[in-house]
C-alpha cells in the first residue's frame, strides 16, 4: 500500500509578490499614483524572488507562480518608468510652451557669415536679425520689425521701443501678450516691459483669431543688445532671440 505524501503548501511569499505585481501593473499608468506602484513592484519582486528560492529548495510549492510574479513585477517597473518619462516630457512641453520650428531671416541676417554650418542649429539657439520672423509649433508667426532706441521717459531714463508682430496661421484663436517679450542688455541682464509715458501703438494682450495679425510696440528700460521671446512664463529659455546690431 502506497503512502500518499502530503502536498507542500504553496509559497505565500510568491502569492503576495504576484498580488503586489498585479496591483502595480494595473496602476502603473496612473499619474502620481504610479510613484507608489514603483515601490510596490520592487517589494513584490523581492517577495517573489524569496518565494522562488524557497520553492527551489523544496520547502514550498509554486515555483511557476513565483516566476510569474517576478515577471509581472519587472514589467510593472518598466511600465512605471516609461509612463513617468512620457508624463514628464508632456509636462515639460506644456511648461515651455510652443517651440520655434522654422525661421525666415531678413536679408541682412546676423548669422549669414556662419554659412551652412548653422543651418541645422535649432532656431531657439540662433540670433536672428531685426526683420526676421519665426513660426511656432502652434501656428503663430512672430517677428521683430523695428528697434527704436534712445527714447526719453518722463523721469529722464532711456527707453528702447521694439515693434513686434503676431500672425496667427493656425485654425484656432491664440493668445498674445507684451509680457511674452524681454529685453536683454549687453551685460546679459534681462528685463520685462516697462511703462513709457509717450507710448504709441503699444502692444497689449488678448486672443488673436485664426488668420489675424496684430502689431505693436513693447518698451524696455535702457539700451538693449537682444530681444527675447518666451512662449510661456515658465519656459526654461527663450523660443527665439533677435540681436540688435
Amino acid at each position: 500500500m502506497e503512502i500518499e505524501q502530503p502536498k507542500q503548501p504553496r509559497s505565500g511569499l510568491a502569492i503576495a509578490g504576484l498580488v503586489l505585481g498585479i496591483i502595480a501593473l494595473v496602476t502603473s499608468l496612473m499619474p502620481i499614483i504610479n510613484n507608489m506602484s514603483f515601490f510596490a513592484a520592487l517589494v513584490g519582486a523581492v517577495l517573489a524572488i524569496v518565494g522562488l528560492v524557497a520553492c527551489t529548495r523544496g520547502k514550498r510549492a509554486g515555483k511557476g507562480l513565483a516566476i510569474a510574479a517576478i515577471a509581472v513585477n519587472v514589467i510593472s517597473v518598466v511600465a512605471v518608468i516609461a509612463s513617468q518619462g512620457m508624463y514628464s516630457a508632456a509636462i515639460d512641453d506644456a511648461m515651455n510652451g510652443p517651440q520655434a520650428v522654422r525661421e525666415s531671416q531678413a536679408e541682412d541676417a546676423l548669422d549669414d557669415d556662419a554659412g551652412e554650418s548653422r543651418a541645422d542649429e535649432p532656431v531657439s539657439e540662433k540670433k536672428l536679425s531685426v526683420g526676421a520672423s519665426v513660426e511656432l509649433s502652434n501656428g503663430m508667426t512672430i517677428s521683430v520689425d523695428e528697434i527704436v532706441p534712445g527714447l526719453a521717459n518722463y523721469d529722464g531714463t532711456t527707453v528702447t521701443g521694439v515693434r513686434v508682430t503676431y500672425s496667427n496661421n493656425s485654425d484656432e484663436a491664440l493668445s498674445f501678450n507684451s509680457y511674452d517679450w524681454k529685453g536683454e542688455s549687453a551685460s546679459g541682464v534681462q528685463s520685462d516691459a516697462t511703462y513709457y509715458s509717450e507710448a504709441a501703438e503699444e502692444l497689449s494682450y488678448g486672443d488673436l483669431s485664426a488668420g489675424g495679425t496684430v502689431s505693436g510696440y513693447v518698451y524696455f528700460e535702457g539700451d538693449l543688445a537682444n530681444v527675447l521671446y518666451f512662449s510661456s512664463p515658465f519656459a526654461d529659455g527663450p523660443a527665439a532671440t533677435w540681436g540688435i546690431a
